[in-house]
């Protein structure tokens, strides 16, 4: 199936989303003229989500759903009409009995008359739609550049080059992430939470581009559950998956006019399990180690502490309470994990560039049809470059043997990130689509970022709450 160009979800709400993002990231936050305020940043922030969530449940609601299943009818009844009108064997008249012959002819013509009728009321009714769609579209539109115009001053926006600007970009995401891990726990959560919604939409309208309809809301609410369980009461973490997949179940029999389909019904749990199950146990992670075990840099970070912990003295009370055990043992954790994790697809990109000649199609079909630029000395090179963060990584956190636990660990992390990447571009693969989204310019949704990181999550709860305590007791 040939991809859609990401093209087909750009509009001009992303472009002054693109606008906004480049401009958010740039170095300039004085106060000239043309310039962003620090201060705006976070209102232009709400502005990009809100903007993004609406336009993903739009394109993920009812109307949407009966517009894709209008063009698949359209669709079907054009290659009825075409094989009816073309198809030699359908117009040869010469062949068999006179009666049958005319029987023929007749219901041929019947149903090519019927075919017209059918293409004719589905054109113009999918003109309507459309018509009344591009309307609205429009209206909310100019209402969000008109929102996002108080906030950002005018100014004529020129594009860089587009290696500057990625990595520039990247290196602010770093950041921005690095504050994310040590915000807290409720504020890791509450990020999270957000950005599972932005991902569960972008997933639905990719699982709807292929004509299936999952229960959308349903698995939204059991997703976010999940990490809101995983961080108040992680003991009945396990069982959040289970019963909402047993009223999934229910919702499926008694509210449906139809018997669904096990398409429909697979595709929601995978939602469930792919978006929020697996990646909640990092906020598990999170919870380890209230203690503040010491790591090997703690008398470097301690004055960077000490003046943040005197400066939170003159805020409100209620703001510090908010941020619930800004630095623990799996808080560090996911900091060098992840940093792993992110330098494992550069590692992978560039070595693969520079010296990839295997195609991992040859080892493993299934995963070069989804991925046929991927090579195996690319995949070796982002295990090397892995491996050397979680050693410094292991070396800084005190675990025992660490030249040999830090690089098995960057070898399972290359491998599950692999299997991550892999997964995702299956599931746009058969979708026919070449992002998930477009929320981050030249980096697609939040799926195309996350996706390396997702079954990532299990494995690296296990080492930090049992394989590392273990190694550290016993040996």
């Amino acid at each position: 199936m040939a991809f859609v160009p990401r093209s087909r979800f750009i509009g001009p709400e992303t472009r002054t989303r693109f606008n906004v993002i480049h401009l958010s990231t740039s170095s300039h936050f004085n106060n000239g003229e043309g310039r962003v305020r620090v201060r705006q940043i976070p209102k232009i922030v709400y502005s990009i989500y809100v903007s993004y969530l609406k336009r993903l449940w739009k394109e993920t609601d009812k109307t949407e759903r009966e517009r894709i299943a209008a063009d698949k009818t359209l669709n079907a009844v054009k290659t009825v009409q075409q094989l009816l009108v073309e198809d030699e064997y359908l117009l040869l008249e010469g062949l068999g009995e006179k009666t049958i012959v005319c029987e023929k002819s007749f219901a041929r013509q019947r149903m090519l008359e019927a075919c017209q009728l059918f293409l004719a009321t589905l054109q113009q009714q999918n003109n309507t739609t459309s018509s009344q769609s591009l309307t609205v579209v429009e209206g909310e539109t100019q209402k969000d550049e008109a929102n996002l115009s108080l906030s950002i001053p005018s100014q004529n926006f020129t594009a860089k080059k587009k290696p500057r600007r990625s990595i520039f970009f990247g290196a602010v995401m770093g950041a921005v992430v690095a504050c994310w891990v040590f915000s807290g726990n409720y504020i890791f959560t509450g990020l999270f939470t957000l950005m599972t919604i932005l991902g569960q939409l972008e997933y639905y309208r990719m699982v709807m581009n292929t004509g299936v309809y999952p229960a959308r809301k349903i698995s939204i609410v059991g997703a976010c559950s999940m990490f809101l369980t995983a961080l108040f009461a992680p003991e009945l973490h396990q069982i959040t998956l289970p019963a909402f997949g047993t009223y999934a179940m229910i919702w499926f029999l008694t509210m449906r006019r139809k018997v669904s389909t096990i398409n429909e019904i697979a595709t929601t749990f995978t939602g469930m399990f792919y978006l929020g199950y697996v990646p909640s146990f990092w906020v598990r992670i999170r919870l380890i180690g209230s203690g503040r075990e010491p790591t090997r840099l703690a008398p470097i970070v301690k004055p960077m502490l000490d003046f943040i912990g005197r400066k939170s003295q003159d805020l409100p009370a209620f703001l510090p309470k908010t941020v619930h055990l800004p630095i623990t043992t799996g808080a560090i954790f996911i900091f060098w994990t992840w940093i792993a994790i992110a330098f494992s697809d550069v590692g992978a990109y560039f070595f693969g560039r520079s010296f990839g000649k295997t195609k991992i199609a040859k080892i493993a079909p299934a995963a070069g049809a989804a991925s046929p630029n991927k090579t195996i000395e690319g995949f070796l090179g982002g295990t090397l470059t892995c491996a050397l963060f979680t050693l410094a990584g292991a070396w800084v956190q005190n675990w025992p043997y660490f030249y040999i636990s830090g690089t098995i660990h960057g070898i399972m992390l290359s491998f599950l990130g692999l299997v991550g990447d892999l997964t995702a571009s299956m599931l746009k693969r058969d979708a026919g689509l070449k992002d998930f989204g477009d929320i981050l310019p030249e980096h697609g949704g939040i799926m195309d970022r996350v996706d390396s990181f997702v079954f990532t999550a299990p494995y690296s709860w296990l080492v930090c709450q049992f394989i590392v305590p273990w190694i550290k007791l016993h040996l």
